[in-house]
C-alpha cells in the first residue's frame, strides 16, 4: 500500500492496523480456528519448519487471526513486535522469564497486582531468581536496590490498586546505567494515555482482558517491544511452553481494539467527574485519581500521561464501611475485573490482593477501607446517583 500505517492516527491504527484479508475480501477479520496447517509437499514442510519459507506451522507458534491482533496492537503501541498470550498474567510471566536466569536479580515496585507479587516472591525464587521490592515513586530506592546481578526492573504505573504513579523515564535511565531491561505493565493507562516505550521502557505488557476487550468476554495478554529483543528473549519460550492466545479470543480482541479509543476516552471523562464527587463526600477519607491535582504524584502523571484513565480508588476508613458501600450499590457491579463497559467496584484487600499478606498490603497503604472503582460507559448521572446513595449508606 502507498500509505505507511505508522503515519496513521491512533484511531485509524486501532481500526485498520494489521488487517490481512483472505482472497474472499471479507469486511471483518477472518477467524482461523485451526490447530495446524498443511503443506504442498514434504519439501515445503521442511522449508517452513526451517524458517526458509514464510508461513504458519502450528497455532501454538502462530496463527493468522492472532497475528492480526499482534500487528494491530504493535502498531497502536508504537512497538516493532507484539506477542499475544492467553492472559495478562501469562504475559507478565513470559516477560519476566524470558529476561531472567538463575542467579539474576529483579527490582520491582511494591505496588503491583497480587499475582505479580506472587511470581516475584514465591515463584521466581524456586528458579534461583531474587527480587527486591521498592517504593516505586522513590527514585533513590531503585538506585539503592541495584546489585551487580540486577537484570530487570518491573513496574506498574498507575499501579493496582491505589493508582500509585512512578517516573517511568527516570527509572528507565537508572536501568540503562546498569544495563538492565525495564518491563512496564501499562494496563491501567492503556495505549491511549501512556506510551512506556517512548519513555525508555524495553518491554510493555498488557492484560488484554481489561480495556482492550472491554466487554467482559475473553482473556488475553500481550508482550511488546523491539523485534530483536522479543525474538531473542521470547521466541523459543513461546514455542516450547505454549502460553498461546486462542484464535477466537484474538478475533474478539481485534474487535475490541476498534472501539478502544472511543471507550477509554469516554470512560475517563466520566471517571474524572465521579472522582471529584467522591472526593467531596464527607464519608470519604481519601480519593486517588491520576487526573486530580491532589494525587500524590500529580506532576508525574501530568508529564507522562495524556489522560487520567478509567480507574479511581477511595478510602472509606474501614472494611465495614467499604462493605456497606458495596452492598448499597444498585447500578454498579461488585466485580474484580476492570476496564469494562460496565462500571465495577471491588474491595482489593479481599479480592485482587487477597493473596498478599496484611503486612505487604499495609506497605503500599492498602488498608481495609479502600474501594477500587472501574468506570464504564453508563450515564454519568446514573453512576453518580448510585455512588452517592451508597456513600450515604456508609
Amino acid at each position: 500500500m502507498a500509505e505507511d500505517p505508522r503515519d496513521w492516527g491512533l484511531a485509524t491504527r486501532l481500526v485498520r492496523g494489521g488487517l490481512a484479508r483472505s482472497p474472499h475480501g471479507e469486511t471483518a477479520e477472518a477467524l482461523y480456528l485451526t490447530q495446524s496447517f498443511v503443506y504442498d509437499s514434504a519439501e515445503a514442510a521442511d522449508a517452513r519448519f526451517a524458517g526458509d519459507e514464510p508461513g504458519y506451522v502450528y497455532s501454538r507458534y502462530g496463527n493468522p487471526t492472532v497475528k492480526m491482533f499482534e500487528d494491530r496492537l504493535a502498531l497502536a503501541e508504537g512497538a516493532e513486535l507484539c506477542r499475544a498470550t492467553a492472559s495478562g498474567m501469562a504475559a507478565v510471566h513470559l516477560a519476566l522469564c524470558g529476561l531472567l536466569r538463575a542467579g539474576d536479580h529483579v527490582v520491582s515496585g511494591k505496588a503491583v497486582f497480587g499475582s505479580c507479587r506472587w511470581i516475584l516472591n514465591n515463584w521466581a525464587p524456586r528458579f534461583g531468581i531474587e527480587a527486591t521490592l521498592v517504593d516505586a515513586p522513590d527514585l533513590a530506592a531503585w538506585r539503592a536496590a541495584v546489585r551487580p546481578d540486577t537484570k530487570v526492573f518491573f513496574l506498574e504505573s498507575p499501579a493496582n490498586p491505589l493508582l500509585e504513579i512512578c517516573d517511568i523515564a527516570a527509572i528507565c535511565q537508572i536501568a540503562r546505567e546498569i544495563g538492565a531491561k525495564v518491563v512496564v505493565d501499562n494496563v491501567f493507562a492503556t495505549p491511549i494515555f501512556q506510551s512506556p516505550l517512548t519513555l525508555g521502557a524495553d518491554v510493555v505488557v498488557y492484560s488484554a482482558t481489561k480495556h482492550i476487550d472491554g466487554q467482559g468476554r475473553v482473556l488475553g495478554g500481550a508482550v511488546l517491544g523491539d523485534a530483536a529483543l522479543l525474538e531473542e528473549a521470547y521466541r523459543d519460550l513461546i514455542r516450547h511452553t505454549g502460553p498461546a492466545m486462542s484464535p477466537f479470543n484474538a478475533w474478539v480482541l481485534l474487535k475490541g481494539l476498534e472501539t478502544l479509543d472511543l471507550r477509554v476516552r469516554r470512560q475517563s471523562v466520566t471517571a474524572a467527574l465521579l472522582a471529584d464527587r467522591i472526593a467531596a463526600h464527607p464519608r470519604v477519607k481519601d480519593c486517588r485519581y491520576p487526573g486530580r491535582p491532589d494525587h500524590p504524584q500529580a506532576a508525574i502523571a501530568a508529564r507522562q500521561m495524556t489522560g487520567g484513565g478509567t480507574l479511581l480508588a477511595f478510602d472509606l476508613g474501614s472494611r465495614a464501611a467499604a462493605f456497606r458501600f458495596l452492598g448499597a450499590l444498585e447500578v454498579l457491579d461488585i466485580a474484580n475485573n476492570l476496564g469494562d463497559a460496565k462500571s465495577m467496584a471491588t474491595h482489593p484487600s479481599t479480592t485482587t490482593h487477597r493473596a498478599v499478606t496484611e503486612e505487604e498490603r499495609l506497605e503500599i497503604g492498602l488498608t481495609q477501607g479502600w474501594v477500587r472503582l472501574s468506570v464504564g460507559l453508563e450515564s454519568e448521572a446514573d453512576l453518580a446517583r448510585d455512588i452517592e446513595r451508597a456513600l450515604d449508606a456508609c
